[in-house]
């Protein structure tokens, strides 16, 4: 939308009008990114040799802001009818005439790419998912600038990720100018489309996701902290890092009744140790075609084993998947399992809380890394538990119901991640 015809929310103009450090919490959708994209190109522009710094966990994320301050600048340039470029610009970086510099980096593990710089305005997308040994590289970053240019300018935008942290700490720190935003403040957002989401969503997942809140949950199956210790892999693709002496398993989740996607996950067996590299989402097609997506991904990848969910409609996909693949496709409904102990075939109970468990298990020995994607780390902090009726002898519940919202992805991970169990077992088709 042209800038004439964009009229800007009021806290939006706050943050375009104020100078210093900036930590922006907000709900989906709201507009953080345009208004901060904006700030960059009048930051850009109207200080000359002037050095900014995109960051994000991943190069994806920094790359969607750097994406729509490029989008200004070209506007910009249109109707000015003057260059503003001093060179074709890159993915990753903008060099202006009047000698300004924009940068759009991933921030790694631990910020050792990006050390070097002198920023004069740092911007770190989706801030809550930066792990926080990045901070203590990149904030010196600033001080030079902050010292001879008075700048070093701070601005971090994101949706909470639980309590604890650089964001977290710097709404109670005096250095920053605050701004909580809810999604539901937010004109553009249909209030019938935030009465659905209420109502699929938990009542913690939604006030992180739309009402911008920092929550924790003791409920949680896999807490917060967890996810954030696991989650080190920043970046990975087949091209660079597949690594042909490891075993390489697939986890599907096929879209059940009333669902809408298909979620695969791919994991990285090196030894005993698991590393979860690929995740991929598909909107509910034809049968025919996440057949054929998975049979393309085991000519790709040569799976060990490929695990998928034949309960409801996944059965004759995975009846049609055996046909073709042999048994390295096995079936694991959530419901039952049947195991070979000592030559019998037996029936075993509840099988989710055995997946679930094992992967839990695994994260907190530290055996499993997780890439930094944002929607399985979504997905992972959705899940919840709660215990039913009845106890042991030992005054245990017999029973614990796990759940969650936006579970597909993680539901395709933890049968991913089976495959440290399977090396013991031999699995039967139930």
């Amino acid at each position: 939308m042209e800038e004439n015809q964009w009229k800007w929310d009021r806290w939006q103009q706050r943050v375009l009008d104020y100078t210093g450090n900036i930590t922006i919490r907000a709900g989906r959708q709201v507009g953080k990114s345009e208004v901060i994209s904006a700030k960059s190109c009048q930051f850009a522009l109207e200080n000359p040799n002037t050095t900014t710094l995109i960051i994000a966990a991943s190069q994806r994320q920094s790359s969607l802001l750097f994406e729509k301050i490029r989008a200004n600048m070209d506007r910009k340039e249109i109707e000015g009818k003057t260059k503003l470029y001093k060179e074709r610009p890159t993915l990753t970086k903008m060099i202006l005439r009047n000698g300004s510099r924009i940068y759009s980096l991933p921030a790694g593990r631990t910020g050792y790419f990006i050390r070097g710089f002198t920023i004069d305005l740092l911007i770190a997308d989706e801030a809550a998912y930066i792990p926080e040994t990045v901070w203590n590289a990149v904030v010196p970053m600033i001080a030079v600038s902050r010292k001879l240019r008075d700048m070093g300018i701070i601005i971090l935008l994101s949706t909470p990720f639980g309590k604890g942290g650089y964001f977290y700490d710097s709404f109670t720190n005096s250095e920053f100018r605050a701004y909580h935003v809810s999604s539901e403040r937010c004109k553009r957002i249909p209030k019938k489309f935030l009465r659905k989401e209420k109502l699929r969503m938990s009542n913690r997942e939604y006030r992180q996701e739309y009402l911008g809140e920092f929550t924790d949950d003791l409920t949680q199956f896999f807490g917060t902290e967890l996810i954030k210790n696991c989650t080190s892999i920043m970046n990975w693709s087949k091209e660079k890092d597949f690594n042909s002496s490891a075993k390489y398993y697939l986890g599907v989740d096929f879209a059940g009744y009333g669902g809408d996607e298909n979620a695969f996950v791919i994991c990285e067996m090196i030894k005993s140790n698991l590393r979860i590299v690929k995740c991929e989402v598909t909107d509910r097609v034809s049968a025919t075609d996440t057949i054929g997506r998975i049979i393309l991904k085991d000519q790709e990848y040569k799976f060990k084993k490929i695990f998928v969910d034949d309960g409801g409609l996944g059965s004759p996909i995975t009846d049609i998947l055996q046909a073709k693949l042999g048994r390295k496709v096995l079936g694991l409904n959530n419901a039952s399992k049947r195991i070979e102990v000592q030559g019998e075939e037996k029936k075993r109970g509840i099988f989710k809380e055995d997946l679930y468990s094992n992967t839990l298990t695994l994260m907190e020995a530290g055996q499993l890394q997780i890439i930094r994607d944002l929607d399985l780390i979504r997905s992972l902090k959705s899940i919840t538990f709660s215990y039913g009726e009845g106890y042991d002898t030992k005054g245990v519940s017999k029973k614990v119901s796990i759940f969650g919202n936006y579970s597909h992805l993680t539901e395709a991970m933890v049968r991913s991640c089976w495959c440290y169990k399977e090396r013991g077992l031999r699995l039967f088709m139930y």
